[in-house]
């Protein structure tokens, strides 16, 4: 495709440009319960239920972990601590941005507005929008929009605040499950897919694909 200039590039932050330690933090934990062959298939099915706690009414973040690490543990039959689950919730400020973002942003930051829809609490997502290296337009969250992507809700929450019309948007994300399966529900103008590896690749639900947001301003014409 011919470079697409778009009036705003729309963000998901975990994942795409806040390297996302869910995982990463489950291995921490868990390695008195989980055996090391088993912790694959357990930081699965914590993915699977993060998923699926947020496709119903909108409910703090902090529940949405809680209840996913409880029940994950149940269906390993291991003890569920809640003091656990709220180390998770905790540990998301602190993260800090892939190596490839800050330089890739701040380029085409110059030239056109960056939006973040974000489906962490009001509360985390600034401080890691500060460590990002680059100036955004808006940031908007679930709990603004009281829905979690991937429901339309919270994109069509974010478009309004806009005044913007699907067509005129580019959104960046790692996630399909998340984000680019509604952005094409929605007719979005381009749908920039970031193989950052936690998501297998869907060539009928993403215009561009790109290994890191350093390929950003190309996209666009910079």
């Amino acid at each position: 495709m011919a470079p697409f200039r778009p009036k705003f590039i729309t963000f998901d932050c975990y994942g795409t440009l806040t390297r996302f330690r869910m995982s990463e933090m489950a291995r921490e934990i868990f390695p008195d319960r989980i055996k090391p062959e088993d912790m694959d298939r357990f930081c699965k099915d914590f993915t699977a239920y993060r998923l699926d706690e947020v496709l119903g009414a909108w409910k703090p973040y902090r529940d949405v972990l809680h209840n996913a690490v409880e029940r994950t543990c149940k269906r390993w039959k291991i003890e569920f601590r809640p003091e656990e689950a709220a180390r998770f919730y905790e540990a998301v400020p602190t993260w800090g941005p892939h190596a490839d973002v800050p330089a890739g942003l701040a380029k085409v930051a110059k030239e056109i507005p960056l939006v973040i829809l974000s489906n962490a609490a009001n509360e985390q997502i600034h401080q890691n929008v500060a460590m990002l290296g680059a100036p955004f337009h808006a940031v908007y969250t679930a709990e603004q929009a009281q829905a979690y992507k991937p429901r339309l809700q919270a994109f069509e929450y974010m478009l309004d605040q806009l005044g913007a019309d699907p067509k005129d948007i580019m959104h960046v994300s790692s996630s399909f499950r998340y984000d680019q399966n509604s952005a094409t529900d929605l007719g979005f103008g381009a749908r920039v897919f970031v193989a950052r590896g936690h998501e297998p690749t869907n060539p009928n639900y993403r215009d561009f694909e790109i290994p890191h947001i350093g390929i950003l301003p190309a996209l666009v014409g910079l």
